[in-house]
């Protein structure tokens, strides 16, 4: 097995490229090493000391250290927990896998101008920043403001600000007239 890693524009995080599945659908989040308990993958990734954060996607896994760690200290643990979990045959996720769009539900007035959002988000926004680690979802549409969660390489990114306002937020306005600003919130 030879997993490749990607630098992403967070230079806390890194993207690890196993040359397999890692999640059939959807993403997983991991925050913080109490919130791995349904990932065998995640619980063994964050045994590594100076591991903060991990994140699934489609075909990697993002793990975000902290700053005063150096990835050259981390780096081989990280590879060598990522291959023994993928030679051991265990399940990345216990139990059931939702295949959740990872967007939160939106009920009540404008339904029609959140599932544009949703539909943006996931053909234009959600394939670009998975490229470099990370996911952007929905979490809610109030008076013409979007809120979005970021996630993987993108929470706590430097230049997760400027994607938000200068990209998504132009992105949607001009598709959307009632969009008038993106913000992040923190879940």
């Amino acid at each position: 097995m030879f997993i490749q890693t990607e630098s992403t524009p967070n230079p806390a995080t890194l993207k690890f490229l196993p040359g397999q599945t890692v999640l059939a659908s959807g993403t997983a989040d991991f925050p913080s090493a109490e919130t791995a308990d349904k990932s065998p993958l995640a619980e063994r990734i964050f045994k590594v000391a100076g591991v903060t954060g991990v994140f699934f996607g489609h075909d990697f896994v993002t793990v975000t250290k902290e700053d005063a760690t150096e990835w050259d200290h981390v780096k081989p643990a990280i590879l060598g927990a990522i291959m023994e979990h993928f030679q051991s045959g265990k399940p990345i996720m216990l139990g059931d896998q939702d295949a959740a769009s990872g967007h939160a539900e939106h009920t009540g007035e404008n339904g029609e101008i959140v599932s544009q959002i949703k539909e943006l988000l996931d053909t234009r926004v959600r394939p670009a920043v998975a490229q470099d680690g990370g996911d952007i979802t929905f979490h809610g549409f109030e008076r013409g403001v979007v809120y979005l969660h970021m996630q993987g390489a993108c929470a706590g990114c430097p230049s997760s600000t400027i994607t938000l306002k200068m990209g998504i937020e132009n992105l949607l306005r001009h598709y959307i007239p009632e969009v008038t600003e993106v913000r992040p919130v923190a879940v």
